[in-house]
């Protein structure tokens, strides 16, 4: 009789990187948990999609940055059994330059991205170290790396997720748990296509391209596998080579 699969979480996960991380554990044999906020529908489709490729994946809808909501919705996947993986893959950016920043910009980007980490990882980290195995996995951002004209909201949300992963990773350790952080660059979705033109990425990155979802679930998969059991407190960028 074969094992039940382990169960991974991916907030955010009806979106473009998001998706792909979706399909790529699922291909790799974890049961999806795929979530979206308020567009179900769309979580629903990449769960009809995964399980037309003979996965397992189901939706769920909640808002990241209600404590209260998320926790009585994690509860409730819990019950179901134990999630040893978490990708907080969920963000939003709200550009402005730092002088003419609002106050509303800079609390509803860290409340999704910083909130949000806690709100999710805090309730399934205990259990998970029940289980002495898990993999937490954060979705940064090359501005947080390098920082970003316009970005300091998203910069300082993202670079608070490294600060907090290699804390985590230290917590966590000895309990067969790796936490690291994935931080890409330009990467081709729908939330950048009309931010960077093909003669802006030229300039940007060496190599003269947008990276590509798949690519950045290539490795969210890596770090998820048994493979990188040894790999923690780790922000690795994935940009071609801007920084």
């Amino acid at each position: 009789m074969n094992p039940s699969p382990k169960r991974a979480l991916i907030t955010g996960g009806s979106g473009g990187i998001g998706s792909a991380i979706c399909r790529r554990l699922a291909a790799d044999g974890f049961h999806v948990i795929v979530h979206a906020n308020s567009q179900v529908d769309k979580a629903q489709a990449v769960v009809a999609d995964i399980l037309a490729q003979g996965g397992q994946a189901q939706a769920v809808a909640f808002d990241v940055t209600d404590a209260g909501a998320t926790a009585a919705a994690l509860q409730a996947l819990l019950d179901e059994g134990s999630i040893q993986v978490v990708v907080n893959n969920a963000g939003i950016h709200d550009d402005s330059v730092f002088p003419g920043m609002q106050l509303a910009q800079w609390q509803r980007v860290l409340d999704v991205s910083l909130n949000g980490f806690f709100h999710v990882t805090q309730p399934l980290t205990l259990p998970m170290i029940r289980t002495r195995w898990g993999r937490i996995i954060s979705i940064t951002s090359v501005a947080a790396v390098a920082g970003n004209r316009g970005q300091v909201n998203y910069s300082a949300a993202k670079g608070a997720l490294h600060a907090a992963t290699k804390s985590l990773a230290l917590e966590v350790a000895s309990r067969g748990i790796t936490v690291n952080a994935v931080a890409p660059g330009i990467i081709d979705t729908a939330m950048t296509k009309d931010s960077f033109s093909p003669e802006v990425i030229n300039a940007m990155v060496p190599m003269k391209r947008a990276g590509r979802a798949e690519e950045v679930a290539d490795l969210v998969g890596f770090l998820a596998s048994d493979q990188a059991a040894y790999i923690s407190g780790q922000v690795i960028s994935i940009n071609g080579g801007m920084i």
